[in-house]
């Protein structure tokens, strides 16, 4: 195996993430299952990874004007842009998803009864996700951005009541993958976001609603697993 099929999906997204782009196309999970290879992956769908390469690799070398690059981020602006943008984006959509897919099940639930499963899955997505942002915002972040404030000022630090920073980091990637899950059911069943001939405009707009709740979670969950994390317990281990 060469150098190129080491690097695991995660760090493909890491470096450029126009390449979450070619992942997708294919149905790669590049955020909670990011740790695969290359060869792993098309090993496991029986893909040519020749063909998955000259993909990646014409993405790679075309010239982005849009692409952020996360990776070289200061870690605590890091966490900040997470809360901001991804946080805040999933508390002030749920609520409103909750209400649409309410009445999609009060209207359309008789002849498409696939909608209350939808409806159930989302609503537990919704309630888990507000309970594990707020174990990272009132834990986790604070610790890391107590570690980049250590690091920086060359200062000691006192040994967290969870032990290392693997251990919440652990469970967070534990609860990403369930979330993962959790909607690639809601893709099996909404046919990957595509509504019925009998669907109306709010079921258009639902469908098209969670299917860029989907986006912006692999975004999030991308973020935290393949840069925020490593970066913290590479920090975590310069300290301890």
């Amino acid at each position: 195996m060469n150098a190129i099929e080491q690097m695991t999906i995660g760090e493909y997204v890491a470096e450029d993430f126009r390449t979450a782009a070619v992942f997708s196309k294919y149905g790669i999970d590049f955020c909670c299952k990011g740790h695969r290879t290359l060869e792993e992956v098309c090993d496991a769908k029986g893909m040519d990874i020749a063909l998955l390469q000259d993909e990646l690799s014409a993405v790679l070398n075309t010239k982005g004007d849009s692409g952020i690059d996360f990776k070289s981020w200061p870690t605590d602006l890091l966490i900040d842009y997470i809360e901001k943008t991804h946080h805040r984006y999933v508390e002030e959509k749920s609520p409103t998803l909750l209400q649409f897919l309410d009445k999609l099940c009060k209207v359309h639930g008789n002849a498409h009864p696939e909608l209350f499963e939808i409806h159930d899955l989302f609503r537990g997505c919704a309630g888990e996700l507000a309970q594990h942002m707020k174990k990272e915002e009132l834990i986790l972040f604070p610790f890391i951005k107590k570690l980049v404030k250590a690091a920086a000022n060359n200062e000691t630090l006192e040994m967290p009541p969870f032990g290392t920073v693997d251990n919440p980091i652990a469970m967070m990637k534990h609860e990403h993958d369930t979330e993962g899950e959790r909607f690639r059911r809601i893709v099996e069943l909404t046919n990957n976001y595509t509504p019925p001939a009998d669907g109306c405009n709010t079921y258009k707009v639902t469908f098209a609603m969670l299917q860029e709740f989907e986006q912006d979670l692999h975004k999030h969950i991308h973020l935290e697993n393949n840069i925020l994390f490593p970066k913290a317990q590479q920090l975590e281990k310069i300290l301890f």
